[in-house]
């Protein structure tokens, strides 16, 4: 030890001679007079070039999802605290999620911006990727037509990128009703919004989130009366039902029907029996775990069954509950244990 000590005293003794005669040489130079200018440099702007992959293809909708909404994580939108956070995506793919709805820009945004906010989706976009997990961002468009709002939103969605990361998918839910138009105007609206999304964006995949046929054209026919089926068949490239049980009666509030026959409802009024369908069930999956109370009646874990029997019956490419804040621990678990024996080949290598 006081062998290692005396090598470094004798190194620092080394070094300080050397500065010292360094200074003494530079000492006897003739001084040299320095003068600035005022003129500005050139400002060189710093620019990162990253590869943008963009994954735009229908395996997004396939096997199991999870929703996230505006009040479960935006921080503009909380009431209260976060019911998910971004380090939630590694749960999610532990529970064999594949794709995250996330609601990514809402109408006239607290963000001040077409999207919602850029840092709470970023941290959600690269989080998810991170776990193999894709993101769809979806939007709720309310018809104003003044300014353009909803194109100019869903644009911005399909634009948006963080370090090379795009959304892998796109999805307009289409529900809202709460307006003072006519349903032939709101129809009209909704037909010119999906032809425009779809002349800009090519051939982008874009998922079509669709009140439950069964509701249009049974329990309410006054929500939305004459809904414009035909006009849309051919602009949107999987589709979403809200298949909502938790708060029907009778026959619409059993899983398995309600689910087959909304799906069944849907092709037949589109005309075409090989859409691709990603039905949505819930509200919830209660499982006697404490879960945020979300205003209605949660479906439980008991209509997991006839749930997933109503997809392998009604050949959906995938399926999900609305939302993940809602689905308790153990209604996660077996989810998983379902989606990966229901659709073995988006599962394969895991």
């Amino acid at each position: 030890m006081k062998r290692f000590q005396l090598q470094i005293i004798v190194s620092v003794l080394i070094l300080s001679i050397s500065v010292l005669i360094v200074f003494s040489v530079a000492s006897r130079k003739e001084t040299v007079n320095v003068s600035v200018s005022a003129r500005p440099i050139e400002i060189l702007e710093p620019v990162l070039n990253v590869k943008v992959d963009s994954k735009n293809s229908i395996d997004s909708y396939r096997g199991l999802g999870a929703w996230v909404d505006s009040f479960d994580a935006d921080p503009n939108y909380l009431r209260g605290y976060a019911t998910v956070l971004p380090s939630d995506v590694i749960e999610m793919s532990e529970n064999k999620v594949r794709t995250l709805f996330l609601q990514s820009s809402r109408s006239k945004d607290r963000s001040n911006k077409l999207i919602s906010d850029p840092w709470y989706l970023a941290e959600f976009l690269l989080s998810a990727h991170a776990s193999n997990v894709d993101v769809v961002a979806w939007y709720l468009p309310k018809w104003d037509v003044s300014d353009g709002e909803d194109l100019k939103r869903m644009l911005a969605l399909s634009n948006f990128e963080v370090l090379g990361h795009k959304f892998d998918g796109l999805a307009l839910d289409i529900e809202w009703n709460g307006d003072d138009l006519e349903h032939q105007e709101r129809s009209a609206r909704l037909v010119e919004l999906s032809e425009n999304l779809r002349r800009n964006l090519g051939d982008r995949v874009l998922g079509a989130i669709v009140m439950p046929p069964v509701v249009t054209d049974v329990i309410n026919p006054n929500f939305w009366p004459e809904f414009p089926w035909a006009d849309l068949e051919n602009l949107y490239d999987v589709w979403l039902p809200m298949n909502y049980w938790s708060f029907r009666t009778e026959e619409h509030a059993d899983p398995n029907y309600y689910n087959s026959e909304n799906i069944k409802l849907l092709r037949k009024n589109l005309e075409n029996r090989d859409i691709f369908v990603h039905p949505i069930g819930g509200v919830g999956l209660a499982d006697g775990t404490a879960l945020p109370d979300p205003g209605e009646p949660l479906a439980t874990i008991d209509d997991l069954e006839g749930f997933v029997s109503s997809l392998t019956v009604s050949d959906a490419i995938g399926g999900s509950i609305y939302d993940w804040a809602t689905t308790g621990p153990v209604a996660r678990k077996q989810l998983a244990e379902n989606f990966v024996l229901i659709y073995p080949d988006s599962y394969m290598g895991e």
